[in-house]
């Protein structure tokens, strides 16, 4: 099947696209002699995961389903981290698991010596309180937060039978945001790390983007190295798996003007399928767009539910739009499948697989009984 022919909204991804970004994340694993793997928190998308198994990648998971999808699909055990384990979920996740982190010490008091006996390798998240995440909502480091163990809660010794340290600290950042919050978690915990056998660098080292130099995060990583070479070391980026892999492609229904705004209504929802346009916010660029040029025909984009503020804008086009016709809202292959909801009972998009020959296949299309057997 070819693109043109899929009715609109469809998410769309490339097969072809996401091998590129998967042989570069690995040659960054084998330069570095790392541990790379997936977090599904930004793309669970498991019909695409014959490459990632094709590469080895394993995964993060930070609920009983991700685990699940993991086992079942990458066919490895997880490292996991959840905020708070509990009685009831415990059990699954140490079958489930090859390392697991708790977010506190009472945490790990309470099923740390359960790991160790299940064979599972325990860490502990702690809070390097630096970070250079400028959206609160994406920041774990900021005052009272809930997520780790700043080093005055440890005290001079770590528990018994702990045996890694995991951070999470960045959010699309490059390689010298890593330095500086490395910088702060050995300043704060190094004299810890000789007796531990791994440390997690946690997230958001977007090493696919096309700014980022993957020659400095080696350096960085190397150093780490050679201060401290009996310890493993572990990155699980999210965005970086499936950045500019796949877009949302939607038509233009309806063109709407109030006090001098034109809005472009599209047969999808910012609200319901690119949530963090309205929460970090972002503004994704549109292909037939030409920027922003107030001398040129513009619009804000409105998404199709009645939330007021379902929109975002502007972008300016090079002749008027017109309803039927499409528009491709780029790099919509991460955190954006794994956010959607069903608000309004809005249709879902469609998703759609390209090979790397370049044929297409609608892989998931959405229905009536899934809205009806969600909201049962």
């Amino acid at each position: 099947m070819k693109e043109q022919e899929i009715p609109t909204p469809y998410y769309i991804v490339y097969e072809d696209k996401l091998r590129r970004n998967l042989d570069l994340i690995d040659s960054v694993r084998r330069r570095a002699d790392v541990e790379i793997i997936m977090a599904f928190k930004a793309n669970a998308l498991w019909r695409s995961f014959a490459p990632i198994r094709e590469h080895g990648f394993k995964f993060t998971a930070s609920s009983l389903n991700e685990l699940r999808l993991g086992n079942k699909h990458l066919g490895v055990k997880a490292h996991s981290y959840c905020p708070a384990y509990t009685d009831a979920t415990i059990d699954e996740f140490l079958a489930g698991s090859s390392h697991i982190t708790f977010n506190s010490l009472s945490q790990f008091e309470r099923f740390g010596r359960r790991a160790l006996e299940a064979g599972v390798s325990p860490g502990l998240r702690v809070n390097p309180q630096c970070s250079v995440i400028e959206t609160d909502i994406y920041n774990p480091a900021l005052p009272g937060s809930r997520f780790g163990v700043t080093r005055d809660m440890i005290g001079a010794r770590l528990p018994e039978g702990l045996e890694g340290l995991h951070f999470h600290a960045l959010c699309e950042s490059g390689p010298d945001d890593l330095a500086k919050v490395l910088e702060a978690f050995e300043t704060q915990f190094g004299d810890l790390l000789p007796d531990l056998k791994w440390v997690n660098f946690g997230g958001g080292h977007l090493m696919t983007r096309a700014d980022y130099s993957t020659d400095r995060l080696v350096e960085i990583l190397q150093g780490f190295h050679t201060r401290h070479p009996h310890l493993k070391v572990i990155l699980e980026p999210g965005s970086a798996f499936t950045w500019r892999t796949g877009d949302l492609v939607t038509s233009v229904v309806d063109i709407v003007e109030n006090q001098g705004v034109k809005t472009a209504i599209i047969d999808a929802s910012f609200a319901c399928h690119m949530p963090d346009c309205l929460e970090m916010p972002y503004k994704p660029a549109i292909t037939e767009s030409i920027g922003v040029d107030p001398s040129l025909p513009t619009y804000r984009m409105g998404g199709n539910s009645c939330l007021s503020g379902d929109f975002v804008g502007d972008w300016s086009f090079s002749t008027p739009l017109r309803p039927g016709q499409r528009l491709r809202f780029e790099d919509m292959n991460h955190y954006t499948t794994v956010k959607t909801n069903m608000f309004n009972g809005i249709q879902h998009p469609s998703i759609v697989l390209c090979d790397t020959n370049g044929d297409c296949s609608i892989i998931r299309q959405f229905t009536f009984d899934d809205y009806e057997s969600r909201m049962s």
